[in-house]
Parts: C-alpha cells; sequence; structure tokens
C-alpha cells in the first residue's frame, strides 16, 4: 500500500520516504515525525520495491528505511537507492543490533543505521544530522563498524574481481568510503589526506574502472562485491 502526503501550508526543509512493512508502526513514525515542523513524509512504502519507485518518484531528501522490509530486503532497497537516486540519503532501521547486517547497510550506501528502540530526540537528531551530511557517530553508526568495512575489502583477494584489480589499496579504501556514503570531504579527513588527493584518487578511479563519475564507480564496487 503507498500513501502519499498532501501538501502542508509550513516551511518544509526536510522532505522523507518512510518505508517499513507493518502499518501500525508506520503510521506512528509519520505522526510523531510530523509532529516536528522542519519534517514532513512525502510518500510511505510496505516493502522494497514500493520504496525505490517511490524514491525514483519523489527524489525524497532522505529515506526510512526497515532492513527487513519484504518484497527486496532493506539492504538492497538501500543499494539500488543510493545508485539509482544519490542525493537522497538512507537510514536503516532495525529491531536487532547486528554487526554483520550494520556493516552490510553501510556497504550498500547507508548513511546511518538506526534501532528501532531508540529514543526519539536520537531519532531526530540523527535525521537531522544526515540531512546536513555529517557523519553519524552514534551508537547506531559506531566507528568500529565503518573500520570493518573497510577490512573486509581490504581482505579480499585481486582475482574476485577484475574490474577493480587495477585499484590501488588506497583508492579501494577511498571507493569504499564513497560507497559508505562518505563525501569528499569526511574522506580526506578520515584518511588524513588533502581534498585535492581525494579528488585525484577518484579521477584515476573512474579512469581505470571506465566509468563517468562517482555513482557508476560505486555500483562498480557493489557489484563485484
Amino acid at each position: 500500500m503507498i500513501r502519499a502526503s498532501s501538501p502542508k501550508d509550513r516551511a518544509v526543509s526536510i522532505r522523507i520516504l518512510l518505508a517499513e512493512r507493518y502499518r501500525l508502526i508506520r503510521r506512528s513514525l509519520r505522526a510523531l515525525l510530523e509532529q516536528e515542523r522542519d519534517l514532513r513524509v512525502v510518500a510511505e512504502a510496505a516493502d522494497g520495491r514500493e520504496a525505490l519507485n517511490l524514491a525514483l518518484a519523489h527524489k525524497p531528501d532522505l529515506a526510512l528505511i526497515d532492513v527487513d522490509t519484504p518484497s527486496r530486503d532493506g539492504v538492497t532497497a538501500t543499494k539500488l537507492i543510493h545508485g539509482c537516486v544519490p542525493d537522497t540519503k538512507v537510514l536503516v532501521l532495525s529491531a536487532n543490533d547486528d554487526d554483520a547486517r550494520i556493516v552490510e547497510a553501510v556497504q550498500a550506501g547507508a548513511f546511518g543505521y538506526i534501532l528501532k528502540d531508540a529514543d526519539t530526540d536520537d531519532l531526530l537528531r540523527c535525521i537531522r544530522a544526515a540531512h546536513r551530511g555529517e557523519h553519524l557517530l552514534s551508537p547506531y553508526t559506531p566507528d568500529h563498524f565503518a573500520r570493518q568495512a573497510l577490512e573486509s575489502v581490504g581482505q579480499r583477494s585481486p582475482t574476485e574481481s577484475v574490474p577493480l584489480s587495477s585499484l590501488t589499496d588506497r583508492e579501494r579504501e577511498i571507493l569504499a568510503c564513497a560507497a559508505m556514503g562518505r563525501t569528499n570531504k569526511e574522506i580526506a579527513d578520515q584518511l588524513c589526506v588533502s581534498l585535492d588527493t581525494v579528488k585525484t584518487h577518484l579521477h584515476h578511479i573512474y579512469r581505470k574502472l571506465g566509468v563517468d563519475g562517482r555513482v557508476e564507480a560505486v555500483l562498480a564496487f557493489l557489484n563485484a562485491k
């Protein structure tokens, strides 16, 4: 079932797509979010397929996606939305604090990960921080998960992926960061290099992979995993 919100006469800065399999939880989340003057749910989806279609149609600022949503699971939906609608930041919702799923969601392009038992203030803070493009230093996206994702890339054999075999270790690291949704500045800060260095590496990555830009490079990285 798909529900699109009606226009409201108020200033709105963050447009949200909400994907949650259970109607009661979905509508409760919508009611909670729309109590805030700067938040508006532009559409609802009950599964991953609807979430992707609505993301393409509405191009929201942010998507809240249940990791266990049916049809296309939340991780797959995250990967597709991140690749097809790169300006939409994805926050994944889950009832379980599972390290493997957190890493998987981040690798798929999720900007953050929030447990369903989080406090309302934490949820709202994460939504606004993600919208501002800030790295979410919260209990729901700990740094060691990001490091684990990077380490898993570094442990891959070059023969596992021909398109990525020509990349240096540093280029793989930068591409992994880009696949996690990091901006160029965030990558530079994380790796302690200059912004120009990151841009140069990305240019080399695009040339080696034979792609035109960031989205295609990230999709090549994800498809090779």
